[in-house]
């Protein structure tokens, strides 16, 4: 479990980036798989969901998931929405007390934000494809229009893949090029090797939007003694599938 430092000075929220270790998943879920997409044994999902649910003082059904599809769609919780059933997006708002907002990662980043005046908080899942549909401003925009403020957001960027790791082809790079030319600067090359700087990206957005309070999580998930599930480290290994880490934050 890990923490930001700079949302961990406040007292009225919860959050944390839990990474592998201390569930009770076996073989390639091993241990704490949180992804009920995944083709884990859902008895042990459940088991693990209520181990995290145990260390932020939720009950585990409490727990919003999303059904995430690397998109740009996000969801308002207020006391209208139904939680019983599934949403589909890959970010959640809300400023209601005691419902945690989750997102499950294996390489994407996942993104915890709070604005300390206003008492809201978000949940995202950015892959390139959430981060290139400019789920990140989405978010962010909207909850400027709740009235929060740029300079009262705290955001925490967490574990991801690296760009020592993320491997891209030409095509990938030219679609960045051709949405704006400055973003040649989050791609670099080794041994004609192209690679992407994910969570630079997203740093870069957060920063145009001027939120200057951001703490970057630099923990590589592909690198297995980091010990985060990577979809990447699963296929390079021709495994069939991977778990999911998962990122929570919560109003107390």
């Amino acid at each position: 479990m890990i923490k930001s430092k700079k949302l961990s000075k406040f007292k009225n929220i919860t959050h944390a980036f839990f990474n592998r270790l201390g569930g009770k998943s076996n073989g390639i879920y091993k241990s704490l798989n949180c992804g009920p997409n995944s083709s884990d044994k859902q008895g042990n999902v459940k088991k693990n969901l209520a181990i995290i649910g145990n260390k932020i003082k939720a009950r585990s059904k409490e727990i919003v998931l999303l059904n995430q599809v690397h998109g740009s769609k996000f969801h308002y919780i207020n006391k209208h929405s139904k939680l019983n059933s599934k949403l589909e997006g890959d970010a959640l708002v809300t400023d209601m007390k005691n419902i945690p907002l989750a997102v499950l990662t294996a390489d994407c980043v996942p993104i915890l934000i709070y604005d300390k005046n206003r008492e809201m908080i978000a949940a995202i899942h950015a892959g390139w494809k959430g981060a290139y549909k400019d789920i990140v401003n989405k978010v962010v925009k909207f909850m400027l229009k709740k009235g929060c403020s740029s300079k009262n957001i705290i955001v925490a960027i967490g574990p991801c893949i690296s760009n020592n790791n993320y491997q891209v082809k030409e095509n990938f790079i030219k679609k960045f090029l051709k949405k704006d030319k400055k973003n040649i600067i989050f791609f670099k090359k080794t041994e004609n090797r192209n690679y992407f700087n994910l969570n630079g990206y997203v740093h870069l957005q957060l920063k145009n939007l001027g939120i200057k309070k951001i703490d970057i999580i630099d923990k590589d998930t592909f690198n297995a003694k980091n010990n985060f599930f990577s979809a990447r480290r699963s296929i390079s290994r021709n495994e069939n599938d991977y778990g999911r880490n998962i990122s929570i934050i919560m109003i107390n």
